[in-house]
């Protein structure tokens, strides 16, 4: 199983946006869209081994975390515009504390914060932090459960790192350059794929 966490730092927590303004509206929600198409699609077909988290930290029901798991998507297209739909209608959903909610085939939702994730995911699977100052990707050996921690337009705050920094993780870079966070996902998909390929 191959997960993501994207922190999504002012991706809003209610439903009042319009879908013709996730970019301003919806607290940049359109990042978290691209990442969510990224993290799944291939030329003709989904990757039914990814789950996605959307920690999601804007506005005044914060914090929630959409949880995508491809094992079981349906309705998934790879517009903004009807991903950025699912994502409203999980967040029009009514929730208690430590429950998640299913929104749709695929989609679920849930009040847990950054650092409740990654307590429940410790015991699973390996945390990898994506960085510039990190290890080289073409000399890591990926972990058979690698968990990847990207920030969306805004890198993690110094609160966030210190929460990832009670659990073991890696860093690695992808290259000389700073990327978006939905094409550090492709790279890691590549990668990945390129190794298995000539196991």
């Amino acid at each position: 199983m191959i997960r993501f966490i994207i922190l999504g730092h002012r991706a809003h927590t209610t439903a009042d946006f319009k879908l013709e303004d996730i970019c301003g509206g919806a607290g940049r929600l359109d990042i978290l869209t691209r990442c969510v198409n990224s993290a799944f699609f291939l030329s003709h077909d989904l990757r039914r081994d990814v789950q996605l988290y959307l920690v999601m930290m804007g506005g005044d029901d914060a914090p929630k975390t959409i949880r995508f798991d491809g094992s079981v998507m349906k309705y998934l297209n790879p517009d903004e515009r009807s991903t950025a739909s699912l994502i409203r209608n999980a967040l029009l959903k009514k929730l208690e504390p430590d429950r998640e909610v299913i929104s749709s085939p695929g989609v679920f939702v849930s009040r847990k914060s950054f650092e409740q994730l990654m307590d429940e995911l410790s015991e699973e699977c390996r945390f990898i932090y994506l960085r510039e100052n990190g290890e080289d990707v073409r000399e890591y050996e990926f972990p058979e459960n690698p968990c990847y921690i990207l920030g969306d337009d805004r890198d993690p705050t110094e609160e966030e790192e210190a929460i990832m920094a009670k659990y073991p993780y890696d860093t690695i870079c992808l290259g000389p350059v700073s990327l978006h966070a939905n094409h550090c996902m492709i790279l890691v998909h590549n990668e990945m794929d390129r190794r298995k390929a000539g196991e």
